[in-house]
């Protein structure tokens, strides 16, 4: 974690720590593209930043010393080197960003399935289901906020609140590398006081409109009669703003369903150079993509490996298969294979991966039945092994079944 995650308080604005009900996470990646060029050039920290191309291109992102000075994303090239011409530019890496997104993102899937992503740097929680197993919202979000830096050497600010509105505006106040509680009987007194434009829907036209009917505030528009923003704004506008006013916002955090991968990946506590202890990791994290994708009833054609070395250099690996499968030893075989392949002798391994992608729906993909998995049993009765092992696991607990060879860990 991060020395100013330490030294920060929850609830130090005055609105205090009572986290009760709040369990809507809003998490939002500070300056995520500069923040992940700087991993791999740490010698560029502390100065400003700029990552965008050529002169006809726009900031795609910047750090928050060339934001001091007056660049903000969007912002042209050119008049950004104008206004910071000092900054250090760089050009995009997106494949990259699109790597620490999924990783950022299967963080969040490991607290709680209920995670709408809104863009590859933010999502919206709910972790009202892992309240028992993780704490409070509050220690879920230090537990996120710890992980995402751990893992992706970047960091993230969050809004812990009753909804979706007050979360995503907490974690906009608390930027850079914060966390903000908003307590349920605190909402109004942290709305009020903000600006106009921190609602929803308001953009300058908008916020024009309502400067010149003399509503500055927030507070301002909640103790304008309704009528009035409809008659200025129209129905659903007016209503929409008068209602966000108060804090009212029940949209429900909504599952991105259509998931392009599903992966898992394991962090060690110190870096390993054992393959032996690789191998058996591998396992375990194939044995838990192909429960998920049979959970959701999906299948993928590809298998996908991943690997980050001590230094944080990350490389992956990937095999498509010529039928689609949910078959954990099927994953393994090939995860292992592609490990295999690297012949890396004992490099000292921080982080191991495997994402399974291009997946089908399980009526519209073929039957397994001629994939050479390289197990003694055929791959009908492997799946229907899997299968059954999966329901003993929901019934009596995760451990209850697995691999005799990760028995030999304990």
């Amino acid at each position: 974690m991060s020395r100013s995650q330490l030294r920060r308080v929850p609830g130090a604005t005055g609105l205090g720590t009572d986290d009760t009900g709040c369990t809507i996470l809003h998490i939002d990646m500070d300056a995520f593209y500069a923040s992940v060029e700087l991993v791999t050039r740490p010698e560029l920290r502390g100065k400003p930043v700029i990552v965008g191309g050529g002169q006809r291109g726009v900031v795609l992102s910047a750090t928050y010393e060339a934001r001091a000075m007056g660049v903000h994303s969007a912002m042209p090239m050119s008049r950004a080197r104008r206004t910071a011409p000092d900054a250090i530019v760089i050009e995009p890496h997106h494949e990259r960003y699109a790597e620490v997104s999924a990783g950022v993102m299967a963080i969040f899937s490991s607290i709680t399935p209920l995670v709408e992503p809104l863009s590859l740097d933010e999502a919206f929680l709910d972790v009202s289901g892992a309240l028992r197993r993780l704490g409070s919202p509050t220690a879920i979000a230090e537990l996120i906020r710890a992980r995402v830096y751990d893992e992706q050497r970047i960091t993230c600010s969050v809004g812990v609140a009753p909804t979706k509105f007050i979360a995503k505006l907490a974690s906009t106040q608390i930027k850079p590398d914060g966390l903000l509680v908003v307590p349920a009987d605190q909402v109004i007194a942290f709305l009020h006081p903000l600006p106009v434009a921190a609602l929803w829907g308001v953009g300058e036209r908008t916020e024009e409109r309502l400067v010149a009917l003399g509503l500055r505030t927030v507070g301002d528009i909640a103790h304008t009669p309704v009528d009035t923003l409809v008659r200025a704004l129209g129905q659903a506008s007016g209503q929409r703003l008068y209602d966000l006013a108060w804090g009212r916002d029940d949209r429900e955090v909504v599952p991105d369903v259509a998931e392009k991968s599903i992966g898992n990946e394991e962090t060690f506590a110190r870096d390993i150079d054992d393959p032996e202890v690789i191998a058996r990791e591998i396992l375990r994290l194939a044995q838990k993509v192909a429960a998920r994708a049979r959970r959701h009833g999906i299948r993928g054609r590809t298998v996908v490996l991943k690997i980050r070395f001590a230094d944080f250099t990350t490389i992956t690996r990937s095999r498509t298969l010529d039928t689609p499968t949910d078959i954990g030893q099927v994953l393994y075989n090939t995860a292992v294979d592609l490990y295999a392949a690297l012949r890396l002798q004992r490099a000292r391994i921080r982080l191991v991966g495997v994402r399974l992608e291009g997946l089908v729906d399980l009526e519209g993909s073929a039957e397994q039945l001629l994939f050479d998995d390289g197990s003694t049993a055929s791959p009908v009765d492997r799946r229907a092994a899997e299968v059954a092992a999966d329901r003993l696991r929901d019934r009596f607990g995760h451990d209850v079944v697995r691999p005799a060879r990760l028995w030999t860990e304990d």
